[in-house]
């Protein structure tokens, strides 16, 4: 039973790291368009439908199975398009404070004010490009300061589409059975948000007491959610 781990905006698969040791099965982490293994494609030309074709390609070529599907923050995004895609082959998903908004509309538009504020300024040209100061105080507040450092160090720039395109989350309906991972100190995609994800989803619910990057954060704690799905 592995693990395919997407990661969320302005980031890429080395935020998994730290967590993939403590995984008790196969991870594959994967690199989204524009970025790690991907990094020679066009930011500006990347599309939800492309961040999850990436992810079916990766699933595809290793011919993985049984998987549990593993998406984080505004990869709540493009699980949905990844459910349609390769249906029989996941089973089970799991979304880490992952950004759920209603079907149709533009993540940008559902975001708390302060933080939208924040991410507008941070787009041009089809690229968003977050400042080293605002992911600080939304990504690393429970982090040491060298453990912020290194998150720091590995922010990347993304797709503007992850925010702007209109959502399609009609891979949700399918009866794949889901778990929310709730961030309780989280300062990015605040609890009123994660709430609004939860009640649209209506999944399993599981507590940790972290900010928004408890593969980084706290990998140990994160692991033993996603090892209970093993087996």
């Amino acid at each position: 039973m592995p693990y395919v781990l997407i990661h969320g905006a302005g980031a890429g698969a080395d935020c998994w790291d730290e967590l993939i040791p403590h995984l008790r099965a196969q991870a594959l982490a994967v690199d989204l368009p524009g970025r790690g293994t991907r990094a020679e494609v066009d930011l500006s030309t990347v599309t939800l439908a492309d961040c999850a074709d990436a992810v079916r390609e990766d699933i595809e070529a290793k011919d993985l199975r049984d998987v549990v599907l593993v998406g984080h923050s505004f990869a709540g995004v493009t699980v949905p398009r990844v459910l349609d895609l390769v249906p029989d082959r996941i089973r089970h998903v799991v979304l880490v404070s992952a950004v759920v908004p209603m079907d149709g509309t533009r993540v940008i538009d559902q975001i708390a004010p302060g933080v939208r504020t924040r991410v507008e300024q941070s787009i041009a040209g089809g690229v968003y490009r977050q400042t080293r100061e605002g992911a600080a105080a939304m990504l690393c507040h429970d982090m040491d300061e060298a453990t912020a450092a290194s998150t720091l160090d590995r922010l990347t720039d993304d797709a503007a589409a992850l925010l702007s395109e209109p959502v399609d989350l009609s891979g949700y309906r399918r009866r794949i059975p889901r778990t929310y991972v709730h961030l309780t100190r989280d300062q990015c995609y605040v609890e009123a948000l994660q709430q609004r994800s939860i009640g649209l989803l209506r999944p399993e619910v599981v507590d940790l007491d972290t900010g928004h990057m408890p593969m980084i954060s706290a990998p140990e704690k994160l692991a033993a959610v996603l090892n209970t799905l093993y087996g």
